[in-house]
């Protein structure tokens, strides 16, 4: 077999104790298959503890992706997000094999991963780019938190409202008391922005969506804006907000805070199946007729 991909890393979740039999199962098979087509196999190394088989090499998430030129992350999209993050300089490529719940971003499931993966290894597969958000969390002027996010950033309140002021390109939209706000890429639509009443974007749109959380005034609507747009969100009471990316990690905020989100110049590039269509994986996910 001539693949298109000559060095595949592979990236697993680790689990709880009933599922790990079952994991460590499925990465050996995974690594064994792709050691036999010749190719060289690179295993993340917290991953390569779950692998049964030797003749590949280990490194850390933070350099898998300079050498491969393909990266198989099995978990759920939760892992994705985090594999995505951390590999978002690299434009390596990924392909997820679900071992999570939904799966929005792991288009293949772990009974027909071989085959599958053997036509995307031979050239048949679609690319698509995905964007990814930027936030920087000032403080009296001072920079207390920059990062990325594949799916949304969020700034809520856990029991009690919030008041929060947004701004974008420099132009008043509105101040609002709610439970907190959704900043989204056409990602995350289907993910904190769904379940909030939210529109779903398709991934090709360039664009950010702002979806209120249980606002207090019912008409404060969520707004799709432009993904070349700057947002600002001015917090102007907080009692006991936070702030978080992709649901990975919670950072306290006060009264005074300003958040600016914008995208970001890293693109994520996923792999799926020749025969992937966006509107068949909703249909499946979300149990439409």
């Amino acid at each position: 077999m001539q693949s298109t991909f000559r060095s595949v890393a592979i990236v697993g979740k680790y689990m709880d104790a009933a599922a790990l039999q079952q994991m460590r199962s499925d990465l050996t098979r995974l690594a064994h298959h792709l050691l036999a087509q010749g190719l060289h196999v690179c295993v993340e190394s917290n991953t390569a503890a779950f692998v049964e088989h030797e003749g590949f090499e280990q490194a850390s998430l933070e350099t898998i992706g300079n050498k491969a030129d393909l990266v198989i992350v099995m978990g759920g999209d939760g892992t994705m997000l985090s594999v995505g993050r951390a590999l978002r300089d690299t434009a390596v490529p990924l392909i997820g094999i679900n071992r999570g719940r939904l799966g929005f971003l792991t288009d293949l499931q772990t009974e027909h991963m071989l085959d599958e993966i053997d036509k995307i290894l031979q050239g048949h597969f679609q690319l698509e780019s995905r964007m990814l958000l930027h936030s920087e969390t000032t403080r009296d002027n001072t920079l207390l938190l920059n990062t990325v996010a594949l799916n949304d950033v969020v700034i809520k309140s856990a029991f009690r409202l919030i008041e929060l002021e947004v701004h974008v390109d420099g132009l008043f939209v509105s101040r609002q008391r709610s439970d907190g706000l959704i900043l989204t890429t056409p990602t995350g639509t289907t993910a904190y922005g769904l379940s909030a009443g939210g529109p779903i974007m398709h991934p090709d749109l360039e664009a950010i969506s702002i979806v209120p959380i249980s606002p207090h005034t019912l008409s404060y609507r969520p707004i799709t804006v432009p993904a070349d747009s700057v947002i600002e969100v001015i917090v102007v009471h907080a009692a006991d907000a936070q702030i978080s990316y992709d649901g990975q990690g919670q950072y306290p905020l006060s009264a005074g805070d300003h958040v600016r989100i914008a995208r970001a110049q890293q693109s994520i590039q996923l792999v799926h199946p020749e025969d992937y269509c966006y509107f068949d994986m909703l249909r499946n996910k979300l149990n439409w007729g």
